[in-house]
């Protein structure tokens, strides 16, 4: 199916804006130096990045993108501006000639970056889809469930342990302790007491508890 071309006058405006500009940088370029066919690549190479630049920015606004826009849309208004009467074109500064002499190597920089580098993701990843809900019916009767009990049963008590026996005392140990305490009586007159034969003796305190109910001290 043929499609009928109207005439926008947009695109109308776009082609006019597009020609001027383009001589204007021709222009420019030819006053800095730039003759021939060279003359004529310098407009392609300003409105390439221009376009390059203005995809990646429909893409993602990232301040790359940005950045090379506003460089190539500096230069094609400045190229407007320099051949409407402001310069002249027969002696160009030669701050100009480098600017247009190093012109590809920036363009070709700015053309690279944007071609070949990553575009921003914007789009958040879709959420992983959820388990659809699934209704379960029972067409069995569940058992009744006995009843649980009012009270715990009671518990009865463990057994209280028997108290522990003495220790028994060896014949020698016990010697022993009845020559400190007789040792004690003839140099002292009195009894040794059990605290005092506890600290001679240096044993635990149930074998001397032991020991000085056998030899009956207090």
């Amino acid at each position: 199916m043929n499609r009928s071309l109207r005439p926008d006058a947009v695109l109308v405006q776009a082609v006019i804006a597009g020609a001027l500009s383009f001589a204007h940088l021709h222009d420019l370029a030819a006053a800095a130096g730039q003759s021939g066919w060279k003359a004529w690549a310098y407009p392609v190479s300003v409105d390439l990045l221009l376009v390059a630049a203005w995809r990646r920015l429909r893409v993602g606004r990232d301040r790359s993108s940005w950045t090379w826009f506003a460089i190539a849309l500096a230069a094609s208004l400045g190229a407007n501006v320099a051949t409407a009467g402001l310069l002249d074109l027969h002696q160009v500064p030669a701050w100009l000639r480098i600017l247009v002499a190093g012109w590809p190597a920036l363009a070709f920089l700015g053309g690279t970056l944007l071609v070949h580098a990553p575009a921003p993701a914007d789009v958040e990843p879709d959420e992983e889809p959820s388990a659809p809900e699934v209704e379960v019916h029972r067409t069995d009767t569940p058992e009744p469930v006995a009843p649980a009990p009012d009270q715990a049963p009671e518990l009865t008590p463990a057994p209280a342990k028997p108290p522990a026996a003495d220790p028994t005392v060896p014949p020698a140990l016990l010697d022993h302790a009845r020559s400190i305490a007789d040792a004690h009586r003839n140099s002292t007159g009195e009894r040794i007491t059990a605290d005092a034969l506890t600290a001679r003796l240096g044993l635990p305190a149930p074998t001397c508890q032991a020991i000085a109910a056998q030899l009956q001290l207090d």
